[in-house]
């Protein structure tokens, strides 16, 4: 378990009183032959100054990747690594991190540099406060990024347009890789797809879920075809079909109950003592000269 510090990169306010102490964010990156990035990334990853389980899975690495992610297993920077003996796809391999996650918070964070670690703060805000229990980065609320593919950002607008019309939300982003869900929350979806088809389902299973979704500005640096970039138009069409598949055909999300108390929020009266107060509060109302019941 990977735990720092926690730092928030925006100005001080009301949120240094939340739990940033208490709570753990498993931290899920899916990887296909990203060598040439993966070390960097973990690396930004382990400076974030939250408590964190870093769980890689690689999914059928060409390129070297795979003999790489054991050493960086050993110096700290993965605290599960998963190896997938095929290609299966992004969807495959977060499904797969899904289920390995025994933090509060689940965050996705793909290996490529695309997104920034040090915005994870900014992403569980929301949840801490109770105001959410899933929070998406969006690349277009206005945040810093790298100008690049015209014909993409339409894409990924229309895609985002169109799974509004079903889920009836009103996401800016649909397809971004930052989302931030409670692992329990998260758990109790059924997720099923293996490829980018993760992204439309993930969202039309909270949708159906009842559960309270925030968007947030984050910055962005794309990376060109010639740098690594993999999604093509045919993930897009195979998009468009996604979302009609999981808005419209089983099985749904189960509506959502919150549990009564916060796992930070137990964590942290567990960590502090308070746990134990109300027994010793019994033994110190006992009047005077008591005795107290044999076990």
């Amino acid at each position: 378990m990977n735990s720092t510090a926690p730092h928030d990169p925006r100005p001080r306010r009301a949120w240094d009183r939340l739990p940033w102490d208490h709570v753990i964010v498993s931290v899920v990156i899916p990887v296909f032959n990203e060598r040439r990035t993966v070390e960097t990334l973990l690396r930004k990853v382990a400076e974030v100054g939250l408590r964190k389980e870093v769980i890689v899975v690689d999914d059928g690495s060409s390129d070297g990747t795979r003999d790489l992610l054991p050493e960086l297993e050993q110096a700290g920077l993965i605290d599960v690594l998963v190896m997938h003996e095929r290609n299966q796809g992004k969807g495959a391999a977060l499904r797969t991190g899904f289920q390995h996650a025994t933090g509060d918070v689940v965050v996705v964070q793909d290996a490529d540099l695309e997104y920034d670690p040090s915005e994870f703060p900014i992403l569980l805000e929301p949840i801490l406060s109770g105001k959410a229990e899933a929070v998406y980065g969006s690349r277009f609320l206005g945040g810093p990024h790298r100008v690049l593919f015209f014909w993409h950002s339409v894409g990924n607008r229309f895609l985002t347009l169109l799974s509004n019309m079903f889920t009836d939300l009103n996401l800016t982003d649909m397809e971004t890789c930052y989302k931030m869900v409670r692992r329990d929350l998260l758990q109790s979806l059924p997720l099923s797809a293996d490829r980018f088809g993760i992204e439309p389902e993930l969202t039309a299973r909270l949708a159906q879920s009842g559960a309270r979704l925030y968007e947030l500005q984050i910055s962005y640096h794309g990376r060109s075809y010639a740098e690594g970039k993999k999604i093509g138009w045919r993930d897009g069409v195979s998009a468009i079909w996604s979302i009609f598949k999981f808005n419209l055909l089983g099985p749904r999300a189960p509506r959502w109950q919150a549990p009564a108390e916060l796992p930070w929020e137990a964590r942290r009266r567990l960590e502090s003592g308070e746990a134990q107060a109300p027994a010793l509060e019994a033994v110190e109302a006992e009047p005077s000269g008591g005795t107290l019941a044999p076990s």
